[in-house]
């Protein structure tokens, strides 16, 4: 990656954190801190890496995205509007009655939403799913799945991780956005995970580490997990909860909470946004 895309790209995820500050403050209501947690990812995968046509969002051979943690939704909601899945006004209906954009991801009302999400930990095996049915058709296409970390502590994320490696999916690809923090507190507090990458290899899949907060190293993990045949992936993305807002950084309190005017004002300061 150029050091001019690579400033792009993060141009862009400056872009994505304002707009989303303003997004959530304005309807009072979201989830701000896992969806700043993810941007790098959901950014480079949707204008880095994925293939996908947003005037054919069904296009056959197109690579998957699933939203495991589906409370993201508001972060997903902007990169698909920018990408040109749905018109950028819809975003101000976001969590509205009505509206094609659910608290959560709704496969039946938003182009470009592989899969409704919002109970953790089903996302891992429609991906499985979705990656042996395009296996079938002699596809070679990925499905990414974005999972966070509190929502691996579900058992069935397990069950999916062994039908993985059973199967030699390797164009499954798992991104664990491992920021430390899950709704009640963090994760040490609420069920200590001990070595997570380790968990991952015992089950049987190659494991790549990277900042997900960083674009090219991110993207350079995919690479590296696109090269490795006969087993599933998983990038381990160490991330930070409320990245970039320093009172949502590392707290349980911004999984979902609304922005009141003081709090929007700071953020938008620390973000270098105007307000």
């Amino acid at each position: 990656m150029t050091n001019e895309r690579k400033e792009e790209l993060q141009r862009q995820c400056s872009k994505f954190r304002n707009d989303l500050i303003d997004l959530l403050h304005s309807i009072q209501t979201g989830h701000p801190g896992g969806s700043l947690s993810c941007t790098e990812i959901l950014t480079s995968l949707y204008f880095e890496i994925m293939h996908v046509n947003p005037e054919n969002p069904e296009m056959e051979g197109r690579d998957h995205l699933i939203l495991s943690k589906g409370h993201a939704a508001p972060m997903l909601y902007l990169v698909l509007a920018e990408k040109g899945f749905f018109p950028k006004e819809e975003l101000k209906t976001l969590r509205q009655i009505d509206s094609m954009l659910q608290g959560h991801p709704c496969v039946h009302k938003t182009p470009g939403v592989e899969l409704s999400t919002g109970p953790l930990g089903l996302g891992l095996s429609a991906g499985l799913g979705m990656a042996m049915a395009d296996r079938i058709k002699g596809l070679d296409s990925y499905t990414y799945v974005v999972m966070g970390d509190g929502e691996i502590e579900e058992g069935c994320i397990w069950e999916a991780a062994m039908s993985a490696s059973k199967f030699g999916a390797d164009h499954l690809i798992g991104i664990l956005d491992n920021n430390g923090v899950q709704l009640d507190g963090t994760l040490e507090e609420i069920m200590p995970m001990g070595d997570i990458g380790a968990k991952w290899r015992a089950f049987g899949w190659n494991v790549v580490t990277c900042d997900g907060h960083d674009v090219e190293d991110f993207c350079r993990a995919v690479e590296q997990a696109k090269r490795t045949k006969g087993q599933p992936s998983l990038i381990l993305a160490n991330t930070v909860k409320g990245k970039g807002v320093s009172f949502m950084e590392g707290k349980n309190t911004w999984h979902g909470k609304a922005i009141n005017d003081n709090e929007y004002a700071q953020a938008k300061a620390e973000l270098g946004g105007a307000r």
